[in-house]
């Protein structure tokens, strides 16, 4: 355990030692309150008091972002060498892969904690809804139909959380696993990103072809977005935990794997 944390605090204070660290949330941050509170479609201009533009567009910048906290994870330590150091420590490959990714996904929670302000001013204005006017717009004020009088519904809420923390957890063992496969930090940035977005839209847009109408229900439920928006209605569901769990526990597998296959 105490190897698994020294590589933890290492990879933590990598991340934030980096100018890219910060620049990865912060681009976060910027992006989901753009799309929560100025562009088109905003809750200001819907005067809707829910959530759902977060967590509508959170996983997909996720998709983009989160590879770029995990590409140096084995890429960088392959290239510059420290990785056979590494390995002739008395650590085991699930304590190096484990003390990675659990600093991958507390790098994902401190990007998800700053957004709980968006919940916060949401749920003021619900109790106050003198703060927010009505569009001056014709066309945006056809849209405008106020429901801050209305407290928000916790349940999906917190669900939509819980779902999005387990998809960023789930992306960065994939950029991990990305990581692995090669010593070039830009290539891993590339192929952990695709496999998130195929993992996330891919079996989606399979289930949609005709070809693939008898098991389109199969192949829906195989990707992540199906029990992302499951668990994003506030029914916590074990099916979808276990799948959550299972989709990890695979991932990290598979990172193993390739790197006793990069030994030989």
């Amino acid at each position: 355990m105490n190897n698994i944390w020294t590589i933890f605090r290492k990879e933590v204070a990598s991340f934030f030692n980096s100018l890219v660290g910060y620049i990865v949330l912060v681009v976060f941050l910027v992006l989901t309150g753009l799309f929560f509170w100025v562009f088109d479609e905003h809750v200001l201009i819907t005067g809707k008091a829910n959530m759902g533009l977060l967590f509508q567009y959170a996983p997909v910048f996720f998709i983009f972002l989160v590879p770029a906290i995990t590409m140096r994870s084995f890429a960088e330590e392959t290239r510059s060498g420290t990785i056979e150091f590494l390995v002739t420590k008395p650590v085991t490959d699930w304590q190096i892969i484990l003390g990675k990714f659990l600093a991958a996904a507390f790098l994902v929670f401190i990007a998800i904690l700053p957004t709980f302000i968006y919940y916060f001013t949401l749920a003021d204005l619900a109790l106050d809804p003198g703060t927010i006017d009505a569009p001056n717009s014709p066309e945006l004020l056809q849209n405008f139909s106020p429901t801050y009088n209305t407290p928000l519904d916790n349940g999906p809420i917190l669900g939509a959380y819980i779902g999005l923390f387990l998809l960023g957890t789930i992306f960065a063992a994939l950029g991990i696993f990305s990581s692995a496969l090669t010593d070039n930090q830009v290539v891993a940035f590339v192929a952990g990103a695709f496999i998130s977005f195929f993992m996330y839209f891919g079996f989606s847009f399979l289930s949609n072809l005709e070809s693939l109408t008898s098991v389109n229900l199969t192949i829906d439920q195989l990707g992540l977005i199906a029990h992302f928006e499951s668990i994003s209605m506030g029914v916590v569901d074990t099916r979808d935990i276990v799948y959550f769990v299972s989709v990890l526990a695979l991932t990290l597998l598979l990172t193993r794997l390739v790197l006793n296959l990069k030994r030989r």
